[in-house]
């Protein structure tokens, strides 16, 4: 009898083990100091978009359900149309279920940048975002300088002081 206990108990042992062993690696969010993670998304008209190579980029993972992503739209137009000629990409990523309701707030707030629907969130999760908005400073390296979460100023003076030291391939030690 002692015998049968001790092999179930084995055998326990021995399928715990696999199972615990087999199971897939936890997904590890992305952190300053990580090369960005690749990845292709729709744009509103449904055309696969990746992330530009060579530019400085602000990577921003937003709902349009979500009160602090309007809120910091309007300062994240006016640092793109500031900006952007001088090597900035925004990258706005939505998360949205509801595309005509996306499409229809980037016609209201009018932007003037790459809008990518990332539909199932699975881009989101595999950069570590589970709360909107959050943002990635990206240099031209493709290596992530700032992780930020909630609403940003982006025409705040240290913001814009940010983005300058990005444009001029300066690293970031820490958002100011």
């Amino acid at each position: 009898m002692l015998g049968r206990w001790l092999f179930m108990g084995a055998l326990v042992a021995v399928i715990a083990g696999v199972a615990w062993f087999g199971l897939p690696e936890a997904k590890k969010k992305v952190t300053v100091g990580n090369t960005a993670l690749e990845f292709s998304l729709p744009d509103l008209q449904g055309k696969l978009q990746t992330l530009p190579k060579g530019d400085v980029i602000l990577l921003n993972f937003w709902a349009t359900w979500c009160p602090p992503c309007r809120q910091e739209m309007p300062s994240m137009v006016k640092l793109s149309e500031k900006y952007a000629a001088k090597g900035l990409k925004v990258v706005a990523v939505s998360v949205d279920r509801d595309g005509k309701a996306l499409k229809d707030f980037v016609a209201e707030y009018k932007l003037p940048f790459l809008v990518l629907h990332d539909i199932d969130s699975a881009v989101a999760e595999s950069y570590g975002v589970y709360r909107y908005p959050e943002t990635f400073l990206i240099d031209r390296k493709g290596h992530v300088q700032a992780h930020l979460i909630g609403a940003i100023e982006w025409m705040s003076a240290p913001m814009q002081k940010n983005i300058e030291d990005l444009l001029n391939d300066k690293d970031l030690a820490a958002i100011k």
